[in-house]
């Protein structure tokens, strides 16, 4: 379970995506939530659906890949669904003592668990074609705008890119402890929810005295290099829009367009 979290992961390919400016594709990662709470058909989401399709063929990143991603917050989808089945009033479709559903809530349950699983695998798609450092660099750009009415933009993108950077890393330190537990004995399969948590407490104490433990290295190794904020900093390569953010831009306008139209179509 613990190697099927994509987020914050980069898959280093050589496609249009890859190649775009980090600040496009963070303000299109931006628009593109908009457009899934613009939605409100089905019909909607299948042309989220087509255009997500179109682009990660573009980007040349595996399908299985992504998908994987999936695996980690399956609870919260099936949470997510089950919430909505059964709290919504309409035609009585199933009914056994205090549960009941209606067709309403099947719709509402299965329009909000598809939403959650668009807006998961199209966010993951900013960090899988972004590297961290041009992620940093992106935000930082968009941000600085505000530093006028005192908003630190490079320390605020700082601390984002280092969180995203940081989850694998957290990832793979949790994977040597369990691994080192199970190696002593510990069993994190067998008994109920509550005996499971229970089991999870020998990971997580080693895992926050690692995570402090990297965070006070990390600190030393900044000091070390004489960092201090991002005043009068520079960059070995500068990001600068191109053609194609250009043609991605208008092909992002038309597509909300597109789903702003289609919530006055008469589309189920």
């Amino acid at each position: 379970m613990i190697r099927d979290i994509t987020l914050g992961q980069y898959y280093p390919e050589q496609s249009v995506i890859h190649r775009l400016d980090a600040r496009t594709k963070i303000l299109g990662t931006l628009l593109y939530i908009i457009e899934l709470f613009l939605v409100n058909s089905f019909a909607g989401f299948g042309l989220v659906i087509l255009a997500l399709g179109v682009l990660i063929g573009i980007s040349k990143v595996p399908v299985r890949f992504i998908f994987r991603g999936l695996k980690a917050v399956v609870f919260i989808i099936l949470l997510t669904f089950l919430l909505n089945l059964f709290m919504f009033d309409g035609t009585v479709l199933w009914h056994w003592k205090f549960l009941t559903i209606t067709y309403e809530g099947l719709y509402r349950s299965c329009f909000m668990a598809l939403r959650l699983i668009l807006l998961i695998i199209g966010t993951s798609m900013l960090t899988l074609t972004t590297k961290p450092m041009e992620l940093t660099d992106g935000l930082e750009k968009l941000l600085k705008p505000f530093n006028r009415f005192g908003l630190p933009s490079h320390e605020i993108a700082l601390m984002m890119s280092i969180a995203l950077r940081f989850i694998p890393t957290l990832l793979e330190e949790t994977d040597k402890i369990m691994k080192a537990q199970q190696a002593r004995g510990a069993d994190f399969e067998s008994g109920n929810l509550i005996q499971r948590v229970k089991n999870m407490i020998p990971i997580l104490i080693p895992l926050f005295v690692g995570s402090f433990r990297i965070a006070q290295d990390l600190a030393l190794a900044m000091e070390a290099r004489c960092y201090h904020g991002g005043v009068g900093r520079t960059r070995m390569k500068e990001i600068v829009f191109s053609r194609r953010d250009g043609v991605a831009g208008v092909l992002l306008a038309v597509f909300l367009g597109i789903v702003i139209a289609s919530r006055w179509m008469p589309l189920p």
